[in-house]
């Protein structure tokens, strides 16, 4: 799966709305609003494929291997 940065932008605007709401307490606010944006960009690194290259060493009952080349999309 590709990375969904259109949910991910849907997110973060739907977070700052929540938090330019908040009078009451701004430093929670800042607390929360910290929590939840670490939260959504590990759910959007999470979405991605990693691609790679891996080079292998072994028999065909036991492999090990070292990723070489990789990317996220």
């Amino acid at each position: 799966m590709a990375l969904n940065t259109t949910r991910a932008e849907t997110a973060v605007l739907a977070l700052l709305d929540d938090m330019a709401s908040r009078t009451d307490n701004p430093a929670q606010a800042r607390r929360d609003f910290a929590r939840q944006l670490v939260a959504t960009v590990a759910d959007l690194i999470r979405s991605g494929t990693v691609t790679g290259t891996v080079a292998t060493t072994g028999t065909a009952a036991a492999q090990t291997g070292t990723i070489t080349s990789a990317t996220i999309s």
